[in-house]
């Protein structure tokens, strides 16, 4: 599949509904409980200092998107790769592997020493395609706290 990956740096009238739209048929492909998105989501998304919004686009539609989260700490720039989802149509051909090496290349460029992003077990395939890609499962105990 010929895809492009590109940077969301603004939302004008038009982008901004594609990527509702967007966001709408893909969020639930990566989580039942993801909340659907409304333009001034977007907005904010787009609009914070310390995300990097992806999109791979084809002629015809934006078929996966991927947030670069940079945070300059006191030990560091970290970066984390968030919210990964690729068309169920498109799987498969490539299009997570771009997103994610253009993500790794920004990271790089930003000055992070590493990229860590987190995959459910049950993913096989998104998880081999990180092995591919050099990503390394962690040692480490991830913790939650249920806001809601």
């Amino acid at each position: 599949m010929d895809a492009r990956v590109e940077i969301v740096r603004e939302i004008s009238p038009e982008t901004g509904q594609e990527l509702v739209d967007t966001f709408a048929r893909l969020l639930p492909q990566l989580s039942a409980t993801a909340r659907p998105l409304d333009a001034a989501a977007i907005d904010r998304l787009v609009a914070c200092d310390s995300h990097t919004p992806l999109v791979a686009r084809t002629a015809e539609s934006i078929v996966g998107t991927l947030t670069l989260v940079l945070l300059p700490l006191a030990s560091g720039v970290r970066a984390r790769v968030e919210d990964v989802v690729v068309d169920s149509a498109a799987r498969g051909q490539g299009i997570a592997g771009l997103l994610t090496e253009e993500a790794v290349r920004l990271a790089r460029e930003a000055g992070a020493r590493t990229v860590d992003l987190t995959s459910r077990p049950d993913r096989a395939a998104a998880n081999r395609l990180y092995e591919r890609l050099g990503f390394r499962a962690r040692e480490s105990t991830v913790y939650r706290f249920p806001i809601d």
